[in-house]
């Protein structure tokens, strides 16, 4: 465990510096694109107001000097202010919207798992049959499809012509729980709000199966693939001769030993997940961080997109972090 302690310090070592090179392209790529003052004010605004409110907002100064600035003020903590609407901090807006993305995050996470792994398997026993060719061809089609056009057929199927579920928003209209953690359903299980709770999972079917399905392919091609490559291993035929249960073979011997690079995968789609979240919640108008992070770039609202940034990759460094640690339980074989 020495070994993991010391790996981990090194990552996250590593990690500060690709955090402000990241910081650093997206600061001076915000700054090449457009003038916030002018895009909040409008074209016509008056030149002396725009200067003024720059000064207010210290974009006058020289950009390193900006972003010097700016870096100061990360290092302690603070996110800054939004260039926007009241000017809140950064991160206030950031815990308004996260519960959103995090609750459609790890639903649709759980759909491509469950979804990804059931297909994988039924491929991997079914090797050369009928089964295995669909689920293959399945995992290749739905790896390569653009997420808002899932969306969108799923809405007009279930919402437009059968309406039996909703094709945007997160809940019902007046019918938010009490606020206890942000996320709507697991509020009002809290609450013992149920119509509120019906509602909240009607209005996360849809998002959920479309960036679920979206990831699930990835899923099934890597479970097959290495359920079949254990599933020829010595050990299993000696299992298979002893006489055990096909769902124990299965289960307890062979998807354990591979599941390791499926448990590798999940962790580096994580990153993935939350870009596949910002097209999933602007499809679906679903209140989260990739409906805030699309209105803010359109506004040029610098500091929030900053800010937002910061939180994705420190969130991603955090889960690829704690999917090295799992590595160690689940093989002890495995070393750093």
């Amino acid at each position: 465990m020495a070994s993991l302690r010391v790996y981990v310090i090194r990552r996250v070592l590593v990690a500060i510096p690709m955090i402000f090179i990241l910081l650093g392209i997206v600061f001076f790529i915000m700054r090449v694109v457009g003038d916030p003052v002018s895009a909040i004010l409008g074209g016509h605004a008056p030149q002396e107001q725009i200067e003024r409110i720059k000064e207010q907002l210290g974009l006058n100064k020289p950009i390193l000097f900006q972003f010097f600035d700016y870096l100061g003020q990360l290092l302690r903590g603070d996110l800054g202010r939004s260039l926007i609407w009241g000017q809140r901090p950064v991160i206030s807006e950031i815990w308004d919207h996260f519960p959103a993305t995090l609750e459609l995050s790890i639903c649709a996470f759980l759909v491509s798992i469950l979804v990804g792994i059931f297909t994988g398997i039924i491929a991997a026993t079914n090797f050369g049959r009928f089964f295995d060719h669909a689920f293959r061809l399945y995992g290749i089609i739905t790896y390569g499809l653009f997420i808002p056009w899932i969306g969108i057929m799923l809405q007009l199927i279930f919402g437009v012509y059968l309406g039996v579920l909703p094709i945007g928003g997160r809940i019902g209209t007046l019918m938010e729980p009490e606020t206890i953690t942000g996320l709507y359903v697991l509020d009002s299980l809290l609450t013992l709000n149920m119509e509120s709770f019906i509602s909240a999972i009607r209005h996360l079917i849809l998002p959920s199966l479309t960036l679920g399905i979206y990831l699930s392919g990835i899923y099934t091609r890597l479970t097959r693939t290495h359920l079949i490559e254990v599933l020829n291993k010595d050990f299993i035929k000696s299992a298979w001769a002893r006489g055990l249960p096909k769902r124990t073979v299965i289960f307890k011997h062979a998807l354990k030993n591979a599941f390791i690079p499926i448990l590798t995968m999940m962790g580096l789609q994580f990153a993935l997940l939350l870009v596949g979240a910002v097209l999933t919640e602007i499809t679906f108008s679903w209140p989260g961080m990739g409906t805030l992070l699309f209105e803010r770039i359109t506004y040029r609202d610098f500091t929030t997109v900053q800010g937002i940034i910061v939180f994705f990759a420190l969130i991603v460094i955090t889960v690829s972090l704690l999917v090295d640690v799992i590595y160690a339980y689940i093989d002890p074989r495995i070393r750093y």
